[in-house]
């Protein structure tokens, strides 16, 4: 079977400084990566790698099979269509209304056209309130953005993704604004694509407990290289604490 996502020898630098080095990681269909440790250590931009938002200095990045940054048009959107991400500074356009900033996960699937006529008359909106009813938001889909409280915003950010329906999820800190409850919440519908369709999740997280719940396999960044490679069922709360450098 195809590797979901596949990273060889991969190394990402910034003028003199080197964001990720030698980087070896494969993730396989069905598999809830979490990607962890301390700040500075790379995982956003492992993430940013994923949905081509970054290219690699050195080494190879492949998503689904195919070379990430070589594709344009068609095949590009194609792509970008299976991998959705919610990012850690989120993404969303204030002035706009939620529905609007929901709807904005099918843009990769719209025509320009449809994409235009939403902003005057939202389309979908059957399932942008269920995506909202998910992430507990149903009464605030004509809300503009920027009333939101700042874990509102990334329940909406959840709620782009859900409507997306992507293959391949890339989340950064997704609960980091977000009560116990609601990050429990949020992190299972995150995951549903690799229980559910055969896809993944990558995440980077830094809360040990939702990573061991959560997710099953756990990669620990270092100064931009891989340190830990395990899976969850192997690890306690306390080798993440430890890893992290939190407290217990």
């Amino acid at each position: 079977m195809t590797a979901v996502l596949r990273l060889d020898g991969v190394e990402v630098r910034y003028g003199s400084t080197t964001a990720l080095a030698g980087v070896d990681l494969t993730v396989d269909a069905g598999e809830r990566v979490a990607v962890v440790g301390p700040s500075g250590a790379g995982k956003s931009t492992l993430l940013a790698l994923a949905n081509g938002s970054v290219t690699p200095t050195a080494g190879s990045v492949q998503v689904f099979g195919v070379p990430a940054g070589q594709l344009h048009g068609r095949a590009l959107r194609r792509l970008r269509a299976r991998v959705g991400t919610v990012h850690q500074h989120l993404e969303l356009v204030d002035q706009l209304r939620v529905v609007h900033n929901v709807n904005a996960g099918r843009l990769s699937r719209w025509p320009a056209w449809r994409a235009a006529w939403s902003l005057a008359r939202p389309q979908g909106l059957p399932e942008v309130l269920e995506a909202l009813t998910r992430v507990g938001l149903a009464d605030r889909v004509f809300d503009r953005t920027d009333q939101l409280s700042g874990g509102q915003q990334q329940r909406v950010a959840v709620a782009r993704l859900l409507v997306q329906r992507p293959d391949l999820v890339l989340a950064d800190e997704p609960a980091s604004a977000l009560d116990p409850l609601l990050a429990d919440r949020v992190l299972g519908l995150l995951a549903e694509p690799a229980a559910d369709r055969g896809g993944a999740l990558v995440a980077s997280l830094h809360d040990p407990a939702l990573a061991l719940r959560h997710c099953t396999r756990v990669v620990g960044l270092v100064e931009g290289r891989v340190e830990l490679d395990a899976p969850a069922g192997r690890l306690t709360l306390g080798d993440l604490a430890d890893f992290y450098g939190a407290p217990r």
